[in-house]
């Protein structure tokens, strides 16, 4: 439904990382907030969080992306 990239650039030896965060609608009519988060090329963490509304859910995607961005992570578009 709508997704956002983030990343943020490794120390010289280590890769770049990554954060994406997506809105989208499960089968039981709820609204998730898919998160997924690692260094580019190794294996991803996920988490879902579930809310019953798109205004709840939205509210909480932005949240962690803000948070993201405070901690050094850009948005790539």
């Amino acid at each position: 439904m709508n997704a956002c990239l983030l990343m943020r650039p490794g120390p010289r030896r280590l890769r770049p990382t990554f954060y994406r965060i997506e809105i989208a609608r499960n089968l039981f009519g709820e609204f998730s907030v898919i998160r997924e988060w690692g260094r580019i090329g190794g294996r991803p963490c996920a988490r879902v969080d579930l809310f019953e509304g798109l205004l709840e859910a939205s509210r909480a995607a932005d949240r962690h992306r803000r948070a993201r961005m405070r901690g050094g992570y850009a948005r790539i578009d």
